[in-house]
């Protein structure tokens, strides 16, 4: 009496179909998840972009003086302009 209920197998007698029907689920639930994750580093990157923009223009700055395109005045108020 015990063989039909073990022919279901491990999905409960979904047969074929309900293998489908998982592997779809876990596909689309894996999916969200990794898009998840790139929108989020996405949305940190975003903001560090800011920080390296800054820095590159205290460096371009930094040449300027350098090269004496500008004076030490200038370059303050450049510098306090900047940041």
């Amino acid at each position: 009496m015990m063989w039909p209920y073990m022919m279901r197998g491990i999905y409960g007698g979904w047969g074929i179909g309900g293998m489908i029907l998982m592997f779809v689920f876990w596909a689309l639930l894996i999916t969200g998840i990794i898009l998840l994750i790139v929108w989020i580093i996405r949305r940190v990157s975003y903001t560090g972009r800011d920080f390296y923009y800054t820095d590159k223009s205290i460096e371009i700055l930094k040449e300027r003086y350098a090269k004496g395109e500008i004076t030490k005045e200038e370059f303050d108020k450049m510098k306090k302009d900047i940041s």
